[in-house]
């Protein structure tokens, strides 16, 4: 296995509390720094693209942010979601309207989630160096009537989420199907960051 020297100290460029409590659970040990990284006008040409491009970002401006010390030892993992239908992305609702109509389009049909993952870390030329990749997820929705969407829209559950909606909270009633990791479409492929972690000698406690 390809490796990276031994890293000491794992960060996560995230304020996502889905994110922090999936590393927690997995039994990673780290440090929360959220990225103030610009993320307007990021573009790309497909939505898997977006989200390396995007966590990339996130990544590299903590890392920037670091003392030269506390780089040689660290590693920032950065992430991003985005859902798609039809081709098209849906971002996070701005409203309890908007909330309401990405839900009734989603209604009775199958949407797509794309998570982004990067770490960045310092390279053997003294600069950083990153690993970028994603992965994807199908989401099936059962056919939702106004009234349900309206119960969900009240709990403000959806107003943080891209595609309107959380697969592991009050939403899981309506969800018939996932095909691919569930952990993805919640925000973080565990089993690509374990992996890519183990690059840099990071793993879970014991």
């Amino acid at each position: 296995m390809e490796g990276y020297g031994e890293a000491k100290e794992l960060i996560l460029a995230s304020a996502s509390q889905r994110r922090r409590a999936l590393l927690e659970n997995c039994g990673y040990l780290f440090t929360v720094m959220p990225s103030r990284a610009e993320e307007e006008g990021v573009r790309a040409d497909s939505p898997g693209e977006l989200v390396e491009r995007l966590s990339l970002l996130k990544a590299e401006a903590v890392f920037r942010s670091l003392p030269a010390e506390r780089k040689r030892g660290a590693v920032v993992l950065g992430s991003d979601t985005v859902v798609t239908l039809d081709g098209n992305i849906i971002g996070k609702p701005r409203s309890g309207e908007e909330a309401f109509r990405m839900l009734r389009e989603e209604s009775g049909r199958a949407n797509t989630v794309y998570t982004g993952l990067a770490l960045v870390a310092l390279g053997p030329d003294g600069g950083p160096s990153a690993r970028v990749l994603h992965d994807s997820a199908e989401v099936r929705f059962s056919v939702l009537t106004d009234d349900e969407i309206a119960a969900y829209v009240n709990t403000g559950d959806p107003m943080d989420k891209a595609g309107a909606y959380g697969i592991q909270g009050r939403f899981s009633v309506h969800i018939e199907s996932v095909s691919g990791s569930y952990f993805t479409v919640v925000g973080l492929p565990v089993h690509l960051v374990y992996r890519e972690l183990k690059r840099y000698g990071i793993l879970p406690r014991a």
